[in-house]
C-alpha cells in the first residue's frame, strides 16, 4: 500500500455527472440485480457490509437509501453511528460494533463506521495520537478477520467540494423539512476541513486492502454518486459469489 498514488480529495474530478433518463435506467437495472444477488447470498456463507463516510452532507443517506429501497428489508440492516454511549466509552472503541455485524445471507450498512476512530476522533483529539495510529493496523486485522470468515466489504467514501457543502448546508437551513439535518457540529467539522481531508486520505493508504479496499466517489452531482455507488456494491458481491 504504500507504494499506491496518495488520493487528494480536493483533486477530485467532480465534473461527472448523469442525465435523468440514464439515472433512472442504470438505477432500475442495479437495484434488480442487487436484489437477485440477495437471494444468492442465502444460499452461501456470506455477508455483506457495507461502510460508508465522507464529509456533512455528502448524499450518504441518499446513497443508502437507492441501495436498500428494492431489497427484502427481513435481510438488511442500517446502523446511523454517533457518538458512544455511556457504557459504550467504557469499552474497546471496537467494541460496540461486533453486535452490529451481519449474520451468513444478511447485509449490514454502517453509516459511518469504526472508521471514526482515525477520521474525526483523530481530528477533534477524542484519542491520543498512539491510539489513532495503532488504530489503522487494528482495523486491518478486524476486517481481515470478517473477510476470512466470508464477509464482504465494501466501503466508499463519498466527498463533495467545500463550497458544495456549503450549498447543500444553506438549503438544509431555509428547507424546513430538512433542517434537522444541519447542526452545529455541521458546522465545527466544516472549520476543520483541510484536517479530516487530510485524515481521510491517510486513511486510504493504510487501510485499502486487497480484502477490504476503499472506493472514492466525487458526489457533486448526487445521480451520478448513487450510480456508483449501487454499481460498486454489486461488482464488488458478483465477484465473490461467482469466485
Amino acid at each position: 500500500m504504500a507504494n499506491k498514488e496518495r488520493i487528494h480529495l480536493d483533486d477530485l474530478d467532480q465534473s461527472k455527472s448523469l442525465e435523468q433518463e440514464d439515472y433512472k435506467k442504470q438505477m432500475k437495472q442495479l437495484q434488480l440485480q442487487l436484489l437477485g444477488m440477495q437471494l444468492r447470498l442465502r444460499e452461501k456463507k456470506n455477508s455483506v457490509i457495507l461502510v460508508l463516510e465522507g464529509p456533512d452532507a455528502a448524499g450518504k443517506g441518499g446513497a443508502i437509501k437507492r441501495v436498500v429501497e428494492r431489497l427484502d428489508p427481513r435481510l438488511v440492516r442500517v446502523y446511523s453511528i454517533v457518538k458512544p454511549t455511556p457504557e459504550e466509552f467504557c469499552h474497546h472503541y471496537m467494541w460496540r460494533f461486533w453486535t452490529k455485524l451481519p449474520s451468513h445471507g444478511d447485509l449490514v450498512i454502517f453509516d459511518r463506521s469504526w472508521y471514526g476512530r482515525v477520521l474525526v476522533e483523530r481530528v477533534e483529539g477524542f484519542c491520543s495520537e498512539p491510539e489513532w495510529k495503532r488504530a489503522y493496523r487494528e482495523i486491518n486485522e478486524f476486517e481481515k478477520t470478517l473477510a476470512d470468515d466470508g464477509a464482504i466489504l465494501i466501503k466508499l467514501y463519498l466527498h463533495i467540494t467545500k463550497d458544495e457543502q456549503l450549498g447543500r448546508f444553506k438549503r438544509r437551513e431555509a428547507d424546513p423539512y430538512k433542517h434537522w439535518k444541519i447542526s452545529e457540529e455541521d458546522w465545527r467539522n466544516r472549520r476543520h476541513w483541510h484536517e479530516h481531508n487530510e485524515a481521510a486520505q491517510d486513511m486510504f493508504e493504510k487501510t485499502s486492502t486487497p480484502e477490504a479496499p476503499w472506493t472514492v466517489i466525487p458526489a457533486n452531482f448526487k445521480w451520478y454518486a448513487r450510480v456508483k455507488a449501487l454499481k460498486t456494491v454489486c461488482e464488488r458481491i458478483s465477484r465473490k459469489l461467482d469466485s
